[in-house]
């Protein structure tokens, strides 16, 4: 192959997987031969690059509610993440359920890579592509295609197995011929954990922009045999019946867990002892040091511990590209002139799991404390007159940061907290008052005069730019506010003037880090009692290391879930954690999420602060939050039509 098409793939690729839409007038736009790949400049890299626009990562233009790539601004609708369908987070203005909203259903994508694959073999066949460049492309698609059909699997369970273009003779009166029936769920999830398996072995192991590697073949390799290593250990946690069930279509049995884990801890050992990959910052000075550290990982995307990462590039000026992360969910304080910010609420939920450096070796969490008789419980309706009763003992603190103090450096760096310092800003997150004469307003904004002679605000500030808390709560439209005591930090562009045009973020998205790696092998040791068990542990305490943890703590399968929770925060990972592990329907039988309201307290000669729990109020209007068993897996969509047999409850 001619270096100068190399070179010109390159370029697009390396532009972070976007469509180069100048490329994509080819004729016919679903095939193209050998001899125009070798003949024009533009043949190989438009391919490419649609094969890699395939990849269904679930980065910043991923919205649960309408699908991949969804940079379109589409009103309310446009400020939604994964996060917000799990105990991780919340929409601030709500209105997002526990399950994915869109149909998935890539088979056309899926013939467009096998085509590819098929067109690349012919080109290799006859001498027009260089077998070593050709071997590296179709691995690529191969990538491209597993992780489409891990995309599928996580979803629906077994589907059709498609590996190869369907153009050979049929009769077009008879088309039952190309309908291909569901595989188990065990055989496509052992397709897909091979194809990654395979593709790795003709990947190169140097970075080349953000094209695939050996490890992120292998690292996709490890994340896919734990999550299939997990439904079988755990699928009688919510077993479901009906024909699917029958044929195996969903559900494996428990016999195949250790099979999977295993390949999970063979991936993740060679990627740990091959890779040249490190921990980034992995032995801080400080916990300031740490926080650092941590919190460039986001904004940084460093090679040493980054494995596979999607960049972009500003689509305010190249059209559907870039993304809005950093806009919809900037703080009120630093909004630059959106109309959607401020919108990404952390519960307590997730900020209870993080320690304090007490380092007594157990790893255990370190709620936030409220109370001085330890009873830390939710106020219901916290709004209602008299639920929060101010003679009870809560912990009076002179600041609204101080609860957070001596917390974990991933909490600093992942999340923001009441009265942190952002960009050089006090943080104001802030939901009631209580006057002098103890009368308590609860996300209601009045003021009231304190013994000093001073007006204070329940919302913390008396302009609606001046607070970044619980304003307008409730409200759909403009609630561009936290609505659970807390805002998120992790993957935000902190120390940059931030952009009001829609798509014009550029910071890249980490799909594949090391620290993933080693919370896969740890839990997969820990699960099924083969591989290292002190390697694990090693493991699992470098992170901890890592946040400026000075103690080791034990391999247990608490610890590893925890340090997952905390380590992972955001990156996507904890729906489907609760989904593998068949965690959802225990967690939200009209379960209900936690915030912590501030609130500040004038009956003394200088003002306190108390923190309230309470429920999430989204959660609350609904009674609770229900996931139905059924929802771990989707409708089959189009079974009137393709005969596919559906999932149970549908």
């Amino acid at each position: 192959m001619k270096k100068y098409i190399i070179a010109a793939m390159l370029s697009c690729v390396g532009l972070g997987f976007t469509s180069c839409d100048d490329f994509l007038t080819l004729s016919p736009t679903d095939k193209v031969s050998g001899n125009v790949l070798s003949e024009t400049d533009g043949g190989i890299k438009a391919l490419l690059a649609k094969v890699y626009t395939t990849v269904p990562m679930e980065d910043f233009a991923f919205r649960p509610n309408a699908g991949f790539n969804q940079r379109g601004y589409d009103g309310v609708n446009g400020t939604s993440n994964i996060a917000f369908l799990s105990d991780e987070a919340v929409r601030s203005e709500g209105g997002l359920g526990l399950t994915e909203g869109f149909t998935y259903w890539p088979y056309s994508d899926i013939r467009q890579v096998n085509l590819f694959i098929q067109t690349i073999q012919e080109a290799m066949e006859s001498g027009k592509v260089e077998k070593s460049d050709g071997q590296r492309l179709i691995a690529e698609a191969r990538f491209a295609r597993a992780y489409i059909y891990f995309g599928l699997a996580k979803r629906y369970g077994g589907v059709p197995i498609i590996s190869a273009p369907q153009d050979g003779d049929y009769d077009p009166s008879d088309l039952s011929q190309l309908k291909t029936p569901r595989s188990t769920e065990l055989d496509t999830w052992k397709f897909i954990v091979s194809e990654f398996a395979e593709a790795a072995n003709d990947l190169p192991t140097k970075e080349d922009g953000y094209r695939f590697t050996k490890w992120a073949a292998l690292g996709m390799e490890s994340r896919c045999a734990l999550f299939a290593a997990s439904i079988a250990k755990y699928w009688n946690r919510a077993p479901l019946a009906g024909e699917a069930v029958n044929q195996k279509l969903v559900g494996m049995d428990q016999s195949e867990a250790n099979g999977f884990y295993k390949q999970c801890i063979d991936a993740c050992e060679e990627i740990i002892a091959k890779s040249g990959k490190s921990l980034h910052g992995a032995n801080p000075t400080s916990v300031s040091d740490a926080i650092s550290n941590y919190q460039n990982i986001f904004l940084d995307t460093p090679s040493d511990e980054v494995i596979l990462a999607r960049g972009y590039v500003d689509g305010s000026v190249n059209t559907n590209q870039g993304h809005s992360y950093s806009l919809f969910y900037s703080l009120a304080q630093f909004n630059p002139g959106a109309l959607r910010y401020g919108r990404f609420s952390p519960t307590l939920n997730l900020v209870d799991q993080y320690e304090d450096y007490t380092d007594d070796g157990t790893g255990k969490s370190a709620p936030i404390k409220t109370r001085a008789d330890g009873k830390e419980t939710n106020v219901a309706n916290i709004q209602s007159a008299g639920n929060v009763n101010a003679s009870d003992p809560y912990i009076e603190y002179n600041d609204l940061s101080e609860p957070f103090k001596d917390k974990d450096a991933r909490l600093q760096a992942s999340i923001i907290v009441p009265g942190a310092d952002y960009g050089g800003t006090k943080i104001i997150m802030q939901g009631g008052l209580i006057d002098q004469q103890g009368k308590v307003y609860v996300y209601n904004n009045t003021s009231a005069e304190g013994k000093d002679g001073k007006t204070y605000y329940a919302f913390g500030g008396e302009g609606a730019s001046s607070y970044s808390g619980f304003g307008n709560i409730g409200n759909s439209e403009n609630g561009n506010y936290t609505t659970s005591g807390f805002s998120v930090r992790k993957y935000m562009e902190e120390f940059k003037t931030v952009s009001s045009n829609n798509n014009s973020c550029t910071t890249p998205y980490i799909d594949i880090r090391l620290a993933e790696i080693y919370l896969n092998y740890a839990e997969a040791v820990v699960e099924s009692g083969v591989g290292d068990k002190a390697k694990a542990a090693d493991l699992l305490n470098a992170l901890r290391h890592r946040a400026a943890h000075k103690d080791n703590i034990p391999l247990t399968l608490d610890n590893v879930l925890k340090e997952r929770r905390v380590e992972l925060a955001f990156e996507g990972k904890r729906f489907w954690d609760m989904i593998r592990r068949r965690e959802s329907h225990t967690f939200f039988d009209a379960g209900m999420r936690s915030a912590l309201v501030p609130m500040i307290d004038l009956r003394q000669s200088k003002p306190k602060y108390i923190f309230v729990r309470t429920n999430i109020q989204g959660d609350e209007i609904q009674n609770g939050r229900t996931f139905a068993p059924q929802s771990y897996y989707h409708s089959i969509p189009g079974t009137s039509t393709n005969g596919l047999v559906q999932n149970p409850g549908y």
